[in-house]
């Protein structure tokens, strides 16, 4: 996520250098022809100024689509950061009230705390790893016992094994007594909330953006920038100005061309680049905020931006 005000000049420029290059080359050529004194390259700005529109309204579109994409994906990050905030709670506020049941065993009920709280903190990082289609599945070992672990990477759909495992845990302290009453359900109502988290991530990743707005956006502005030298030349040859046609086209056609890749940039929250949302902070967050519930004061670092970006 980007966190600076500011740009970089020459990076900007990079993202649209593809079109930039097209645009130069066009305007350029048109230029050049005319001032070979070549007839009829002359057209009505009125065609630019309708096309231009056409793509206005497409890339208007794709920018407010792609927004609503990325704005999805940090809404469902914050239920997933409420819901294992919650789901800690109720972990340590549900063993710690049968300390004074007979059966209740101090160490037992330590060790299910805190095996509950990492099983917690692992189901994010690996939904993180999960959405980004990365491989460090090592991350989590020092979260999981050996067995957990070794089953875990022969699943398929980690997080979901994960949750699995945080199930199974729940009833087996039910049957030892370390929880009672109707302690499960209100656990399981925080599982549930987390795994539609996690389907609605899924659902984002994996379904794109109708793939008809990016290639018609791309023909549009080609088109746009191919036709706009020759809506151009006619006006500045009337102004005795032939030589601002190459700048003016390519600055008219870098500010379509840029609004076009933002919305192409940010289609994609969870590809793991600097426009994506924050997952490694967020996970950053969940883990601290949970390690501290349980009690422990060696917390991992805080995620802050570097250079205006944060992960």
């Amino acid at each position: 996520m980007i966190t600076k005000r500011n740009f970089n000049p020459v990076k900007v420029i990079q993202y649209v250098k593809t079109e930039m290059a097209f645009a130069a080359l066009v305007s350029a050529l048109v230029y050049l022809l005319h001032q070979q004194k070549l007839t009829g390259l002359s057209l009505p700005f009125s065609i630019a100024a309708i096309l231009g529109s056409a793509l206005a309204i497409f890339i208007a579109f794709r920018n407010n689509s792609s927004y609503s994409r990325w704005w999805e994906a940090r809404t469902l990050w914050g239920g997933i950061i409420n819901a294992s905030r919650v789901l800690g709670r109720l972990i340590i506020t549900f063993t710690d009230s049968h300390a004074h049941q007979p059966n209740y065993d101090k160490n037992r009920s330590e060790l299910f705390k805190q095996q509950m709280i990492y099983l917690t903190i692992a189901w994010a990082h690996a939904l993180r790893l999960h959405l980004r289609r990365q491989d460090d599945w090592s991350e989590l070992k020092p979260l999981l016992n050996a067995d957990e672990y070794t089953n875990l990477e022969k699943a398929q759909n980690k997080p979901n094994f994960l949750h699995l495992l945080t199930g199974k845990k729940i009833y087996q302290a039910m049957s030892d007594g370390t929880l009672g009453g109707f302690d499960s359900f209100q656990m399981e109502g925080q599982l549930l909330a987390l795994t539609n988290h996690q389907g609605g991530c899924e659902r984002i990743k994996n379904t794109p953006l109708l793939r008809q707005y990016d290639y018609f956006t791309k023909v549009f502005l080609y088109s746009f920038m191919l036709l706009l030298p020759f809506c151009l030349i006619g006006d500045f040859t009337k102004m005795e100005l032939g030589f601002l046609l190459i700048p003016v086209s390519v600055l008219i056609s870098f500010v379509f061309s840029i609004i076009g890749k933002v919305g192409e940039v940010n289609e994609d929250p969870f590809e793991n680049k600097i426009t994506d949302v924050p997952l490694t902070a967020l996970c950053n967050t969940i883990e601290r905020d949970l390690r501290e519930m349980l009690g422990e004061v060696d917390l991992p670092d805080k995620k802050v931006p570097k250079n205006g970006f944060l992960f």
